[in-house]
């Protein structure tokens, strides 16, 4: 609204535009944030790549892991499944990771982690979701995405280039963290940062390092993890990306934690 108008508007008509304006606000914020999820999660029906995971430790240490990611819509913004197998180094080949993600506020995600050396396929608890995968700087819920259903957002920034927005959680008790703040590309809505704080402390970043256009989808090939206390960080880049594979749904059971499905995995 124009400040020249201000003179002219009443208080009851004054108070009445401010609540359009928030409404407003609101419903621009839910569309912005759904679209960035649509972009980073959901680029065709389904997805594969071969990633590969470098891992730097605080004194600049170094470890690699390098593994295959599937996934599988269950439908747009609702229900997903993933499969993460890895093969290398040594000590994680045939570490098999798996998903079935669930969009509902009031339903955990599913997550298996089946270890070959112990023969043992353990549950991932919702509690130890924002904990470290496999030794990495990403967290167990950065895999897959954490649900907007679990936070609630608002417009702190606007630019030619991008929305900031701000991102509280709607189960304080169950995070690390007391908020965060994502920017967003106005072109691709991929998510170009996401910084996590507790309280006033910026302690984690995630940060989207090179994107390309794979079948007309915008997709994140390159990105980073850093732990801002320990100075710590994880590098991922993403290979052979495709989408529209066709992997059928008995890809994404139990059976392959034991015997992987080698012809979408070479």
């Amino acid at each position: 609204m124009k400040k020249s108008f201000l003179a002219l508007i009443t208080f009851t008509g004054l108070a009445l535009t401010s609540t359009w304006v928030s409404a407003k606000t609101e419903i621009n914020v839910q569309n912005i944030i759904e679209k960035a999820e649509m972009a980073s999660f959901y680029a065709g029906d389904d997805g594969r790549a071969e990633a590969l995971m470098m891992i730097v430790d605080a004194q600049g240490r170094k470890q690699m892991r390098k593994f295959t990611i599937l996934r599988k819509d269950i439908e747009d913004q609702g229900d997903q499944k993933f499969m993460v197998f890895f093969s290398r180094p040594t000590d994680v080949k045939n570490t098999v990771f798996r998903v079935e993600k669930h969009v509902a506020l009031e339903q955990d995600d599913d997550r298996w982690l089946y270890l070959p050396a112990l023969d043992l396929v353990k549950r991932i608890s919702a509690g130890d979701k924002r904990t470290s995968f496999v030794g990495s700087h990403f967290f167990y819920e950065d895999v897959s995405g954490r649900s907007i259903t679990e936070d609630d957002f608002s417009l702190v920034e606007e630019n030619d280039a991008f929305y900031v927005l701000d991102a509280k959680p709607k189960k304080p008790e169950s995070v690390e963290f007391s908020h965060y703040q994502i920017k967003i590309d106005k072109t691709t809505f991929l998510p170009m940062s996401i910084n996590f704080y507790k309280g006033d402390k910026h302690y984690r970043q995630v940060e989207t390092v090179k994107v390309e256009s794979i079948s007309g989808y915008p997709t994140v090939l390159r990105s980073k993890v850093s732990d801002l206390e320990t100075g710590g960080y994880t590098l991922m880049e993403f290979r052979n990306v495709t989408y529209n594979t066709g992997v059928p749904d008995e890809v994404f059971t139990e059976r392959s934690l034991r015997t992987p499905p080698q012809q979408w995995l070479q």
